[in-house]
């Protein structure tokens, strides 16, 4: 009896000891689930990506409802002028001012932000519109280019269309700022509601390879297929890596509203809002389903023509008659081409209710793309949404030193506002700054300046040094203009430099030495200018047997040909020679004068003191002449004495 109590004790304990080491291991899984659920959602959070948006023409930051948007104040603009903005379109953000650019500002005027951080950003511009004082409006057409590729241009009737309002390009940046600027083309001056720069996933639309190296893709359309309204993808609560995308909603393909029904779910969609491209949920649950009547789906868009456009498609079943493969294949074509055969949605998904994304890109020769899905298995074709992009070639750049060197010209220059000269100089190449020749540098990869032509423009500044940081420089013309101070001798370094025309301005001082270094030029205009001084021998000899000049109205210039001879024109150098030759004969003149004067008065005095002496020399002469007689004759009469013979005292 005891035995067997004792046995259900120790059952008892071992059961006890059973459930609290059960107890212990649940507590160590949950706490390892836990901390595995806590460091992946440490892992997979980032900082949030970079925006920024400017209300132009705004003097303090704003926000606008519903979304409490934050819009900067408007700042890194080259010119313009403020005025109250008029929306064109209920999706423009909600803002009261803008900026309009008139002809008088320019061909070209930029917004230039810096402190942008390297990456890969949806930028995205707004228009608007200014009210004219006669109450008219005018719709402006102008072009818009982003770090030097254009983009896109405004096409007539823009203000009708919801998703013509903005302009929008995917682009990488990799030098901590982005220029964005407008070109003029003559009908009306651009007016910009606002500017969005909004990072997105650096993967995001990866569609080629190497496509983040000079590859721009500009929005022709989102279209979100069924029911909804168009919205912004902020509305959907997307993830902001997605970019804030504008999806356009369309009930039907064309003007048959039979060909297509919308249908629409509220159930969740799996692997919707991914990265790299974070599509909203919402895009997927409604979606355009063929009829009986028209079991083809077909939807064609107007684009520009010798253009690649790059296609993206979006599917899940969601229709409740499909449930598992094998019920709904179709082929897609794209401007009649097969692109994809035999999409089974449910089979290239994993399941229903899950998302799918088709790509490719294709050529388009005409002025129309149409994508058309043709059932094979189910007699009905289903798509919930498209995105279709230009694939622009990105430009490639002026150098950075050039950039810089007509930067400074411009300020030397006087340039008169209508020139513009913002952005970038080559490019656009539809739009190159006024004036300004360039030729791409293959080697290089990159545009350079080998052209000014800024003849009769009304200059009144001066020709600086800096014309020497345009080393590519093969015309230079400044004729007819009001410049004036010296000519710079860096011209000099310019060895590319076949026509320099300075003529008709008021060019001082004298001719530099360092122009008979340009080896390669032919055309040499200096004419009509207040030159002086003599011409440079190494540069006119050349120039008389090798290339055309013209140095005549020049009044002090002389040395060549055709001018007056180097007389009293003569160069600074020969006048300081002189100058030293004529002191130096001065000086010697001077010596010998002294001297030839110091001589002379010696001579008269020693004449003067000789005069003085005379009548005393003549006696002791005759004296002398006496004792030397008598001595004479008493050498014929007797022996001379000692006495006699001594010495004989004249004084």
């Amino acid at each position: 009896m005891r035995e067997r109590k004792r046995q259900k004790r120790k059952k008892l304990c071992r059961e006890k000891i059973g459930e609290a080491e059960s107890s212990a291991m649940l507590l160590q899984l949950i706490q390892l689930w836990m901390m595995l659920c806590f460091a992946s959602v440490s892992c997979s959070a980032r900082q949030d990506p970079f925006a920024m948006r400017i209300s132009c023409g705004a003097r303090q930051n704003v926000q606008t409802r519903p979304t409490n948007t934050h819009w900067r104040e408007d700042f890194g603009y080259t010119g313009g002028i403020v005025a109250n903005a008029t929306l064109p379109s209920y999706i423009t953000p909600p803002l009261n001012t803008l900026r309009y650019f008139p002809l008088s500002e320019g061909l070209q005027n930029c917004y230039v932000i810096d402190k942008v951080p390297k990456g890969h950003y949806l930028i995205r511009i707004f228009f608007g519109l200014v009210g004219q004082s006669r109450g008219t409006i005018i719709e402006p057409l102008f072009d818009i280019s982003i770090e030097g590729t254009q983009i896109y241009s405004l096409k007539s009737g823009w203000t009708h269309q919801a998703d013509q309002v903005f302009a929008e390009a995917l682009v990488f940046l990799i030098d901590d700022s982005v220029s964005i600027c407008f070109h003029s083309t003559g009908h009306g001056d651009p007016a910009i509601l606002s500017i969005e720069i909004l990072q997105i996933d650096d993967k995001a639309y990866y569609f080629v390879p190497r496509w983040s190296q000079g590859l721009i893709l500009r929005t022709i359309k989102r279209l979100s297929c069924g029911f909804g309204q168009s919205k912004f993808d902020v509305d959907y609560a997307g993830d902001p890596w997605g970019g804030d995308r504008f999806w356009q909603r369309i009930k039907t393909f064309g003007e048959d509203s039979e060909s297509s029904q919308p249908r629409s779910v509220e159930t969740r969609i799996k692997h919707a809002s991914h990265p790299p491209n974070f599509y909203p949920e919402t895009l997927y649950q409604s979606a355009l389903v063929s009829t009986n009547n028209q079991p083809d789906l077909t939807y064609t868009l107007e684009v520009d023509p010798n253009r690649n456009y790059s296609v993206w498609l979006h599917f899940a079943e969601i229709d409740y008659s499909v449930t598992t493969v094998g019920q709904r294949i179709f082929d897609i074509e794209i401007n009649g081409d097969l692109a994809f055969k035999h999409v089974d949605i449910v089979e290239l998904s994993g399941d229903i209710y899950t998302a799918l994304v088709l790509n490719t890109t294709v050529s388009v020769n005409g002025r129309t793309l149409t994508i058309k899905l043709k059932p094979k298995e189910g007699n009905h074709a289903i798509i919930n949404a498209i995105e279709i992009f230009e694939v622009i070639m990105a430009e490639s750049k002026t150098e950075s030193e050039e950039v810089s060197a007509l930067q400074a010209l411009k300020k030397a220059l006087r340039l008169p506002s209508r020139f513009g000269w913002n952005g970038d100089p080559c490019v656009p190449q539809q739009h190159p700054w006024s004036g300004v020749g360039c030729q791409l540098n293959k080697s290089r990869g990159s545009w350079v300046i080998d052209g000014l032509g800024l003849g009769n423009q009304g200059l009144k500044g001066f020709l600086p040094d800096d014309i020497s940081r345009l080393p590519n420089l093969q015309i230079l013309n400044l004729s007819r203009n009001d410049i004036h101070g010296a000519i710079p001798s860096s011209l000099g370094t310019i060895n590319t430099l076949q026509v320099l025309d300075l003529s008709y301005n008021f060019f001082n001082g004298s001719i530099p030495e360092s122009l008979g270094q340009l080896s390669s030029l032919q055309i040499l205009n200096l004419n009509s200018n207040l030159l002086s001084e003599r011409v440079p021998a190494t540069l006119g000899g050349r120039l008389l047997y090798r290339a055309s000049f013209n140095f005549t109205d020049n009044a002090g210039l002389c040395g060549i040909p055709g001018l007056p001879t180097c007389g009293s024109h003569l160069s600074s150098g020969g006048k300081i020679g002189i100058g030293l030759g004529a002191s130096f004969a001065f000086f010697l003149l001077t010596t010998c004068s002294v001297c030839w004067l110091k001589r002379r008065h010696n001579i008269l005095r020693a004449q003067k003191i000789a005069a003085r002496a005379a009548p005393y020399a003549k006696a002791r002469t005759h004296f002398s002449r006496d004792i030397q007689l008598t001595r004479h004759h008493n050498n014929f009469g007797k022996t001379s004495t000692a006495a006699e013979n001594g010495p004989i005292l004249l004084s």
